[in-house]
């Protein structure tokens, strides 16, 4: 049986190979399940930068982000009140771009900025808005609700697709309350939660939930 490919949307303040160090464990966890595939995020994040409550505590050497929540100073926080924000096209067209050098994929997996950009990712493939779009399901770590004006549309109905939603509750980047405020955005959603912090969770503890999701795509 062929493993499903999903494609690995890293968090603020990472990059691809970054965040592919940090889920060596979920990778072993997988390795017979799944094939993941890692993406860049097209923007650059000044490395001088404050840590801001929503990014990725540390950052990394190459850091980079999806969005930014006030564009002029280019920076991201989860909880930050905007009624515009920049980068998301150029995104969105990063991700188009992967889809078509190194798909297709089954799935993908995101984390943190990574994951709340997963989700407005599943709302434009239903909305028919990107048509290279074909995941069948989602995974989202650590994921939240925009609170970008210019974002709402992307919760204007709940997205269908099959989804898992993980998050920590001892999370203190994203707290567990943010990761279930987007979960009425999804029809259905299942649900892992585990005891500790901001992290991709790949312990023993978590293999049934993570392959019971799974299991339904192969």
């Amino acid at each position: 049986m062929a493993p499903l490919r999903v494609l690995c949307v890293h968090g603020y303040r990472q990059s691809g190979a970054s965040f592919r160090d940090k889920t060596g464990a979920l990778r072993k966890l997988l390795k017979k399940q799944v094939e993941l595939v890692y993406v860049d995020a097209p923007h650059c994040v000044v490395q001088a930068q404050e840590n801001n409550v929503g990014s990725d505590a540390g950052g990394d050497q190459d850091s980079r982000g999806w969005w930014f929540s006030d564009p002029q100073a280019r920076t991201f926080n989860a909880q930050q009140q905007c009624e515009e924000s920049s980068g998301l096209e150029e995104s969105v067209a990063a991700v188009r771009e992967a889809v078509k050098l190194q798909g297709p994929f089954d799935g993908i997996l995101g984390f943190s900025q990574g994951a709340a950009f997963v989700a407005m990712l599943c709302a434009l493939q239903e909305q028919h808005a990107e048509p290279d779009f074909h995941f069948r399901f989602a995974v989202l770590v650590a994921a939240f609700r925009s609170t970008c004006t210019q974002h709402h549309k992307f919760y204007s109905s709940p997205v269908m697709m099959p989804s898992l939603h993980v998050f920590g509750l001892e999370d203190r980047v994203i707290p567990d309350r943010m990761s279930r405020e987007l979960l009425p955005c999804f029809q259905d959603p299942h649900i892992l939660t585990h005891p500790g912090g901001h992290f991709v969770p790949a312990g023993s503890a978590h293999r049934q939930t993570y392959q019971n999701f799974l299991e339904a795509f192969q």
